[in-house]
């Protein structure tokens, strides 16, 4: 059994259902709104799918591919889960177990710029990996936070059939656009709807509620290299050491779009050992 839900369904440009600022911070690695979104989320699904059928299975819940940096999706996924693992334990239901789909490929280009085909292109070299052993017999449902051509969730399901899953399987969004008639790139609308410039990032460094994520570094190591060195120079230490070693861990250092950025982070950071403003 596959099933899609979705918490929102976009049917109109400029009416979304939610706050289109909290999804562009949510993007961005505010983690107050993420906690939102999940346990929003999770609310919907209970309330429209679990409570009139009720998954007697072990469920595990997948959040969207990465290789080494989380998505956004990642932190949405958490504060789903323990809301989920509320409902599961009061009904005598098995709690959530967790597992991750690793991916090998990583790009600089802006997945939420591109048209249905070029998704499909781009998404298409990459390969997903699961652990087909742990999910034997257990109900799969995959997260992410929103759904637009579909090119995400056709990756998904041709992992599962190149595994040989025969899990029931569940794909979960917290919004899917359901106007054809919309272009795509209204995903890209929704990203930047607060975050305009860089400098659009600090209060959400800030806040005391952040969660790095693999939207935020690109952004960051591919911004023009003045403003970057300005905004890089405003931020704390522990930040600017957490973004370089998420950059390495993703591979970043080998992309030549990101390599002058990450050398000023190097000389200035690590080789001369200037304090940073």
């Amino acid at each position: 059994m596959n099933t899609t839900y979705s918490l929102h369904h976009i049917d109109n440009a400029t009416e979304f259902g939610f706050c289109p600022d909290s999804y562009s911070r949510f993007k961005f690695g505010d983690e107050s709104v993420s906690n939102d979104f999940g346990v929003a989320l999770a609310d919907g699904f209970i309330r429209q799918r679990l409570a009139k059928q009720p998954i007697t299975q072990q469920i595990v819940v997948i959040s969207s591919p990465y290789s080494f940096i989380p998505t956004a999706t990642f932190a949405m996924k958490t504060a789903f889960v323990h809301r989920l693992n509320r409902w599961l334990a009061r009904h005598g239901y098995p709690v959530v177990q967790e597992t991750k789909v690793h991916r090998t490929i990583t790009y600089k280009e802006d997945y939420g710029e591109l048209d249905a085909a070029q998704r499909l292109s781009l998404i298409g070299n990459d390969s997903f990996h699961i652990d087909k052993d742990f999910l034997t017999g257990k109900t799969l449902i995959f997260l992410d936070d929103i759904k637009i051509t579909g090119s995400h969730e056709r990756m998904i399901m041709k992992m599962v059939n190149e595994y040989g899953l025969h899990n029931d399987v569940y794909m979960l969004y917290f919004a899917e656009l359901v106007n054809k008639n919309i272009h795509p790139n209204i995903e890209n609308y929704l990203n930047y709807h607060q975050v305009k410039t860089i400098f659009d990032l600090e209060p959400i460094i800030k806040s005391g509620s952040f969660c790095i994520n693999t939207r935020i570094v690109k952004y960051i190591l591919n911004y023009n290299f003045d403003c970057f060195s300005i905004f890089i120079q405003n931020q704390s230490t522990d930040f600017v050491n957490l973004l370089y070693d998420m950059a390495l861990g993703n591979g970043y250092h080998t992309i030549d779009a990101y390599a002058k950025n990450l050398n000023f982070i190097t000389e200035n950071l690590f080789i001369n050992n200037k304090t940073l403003i």
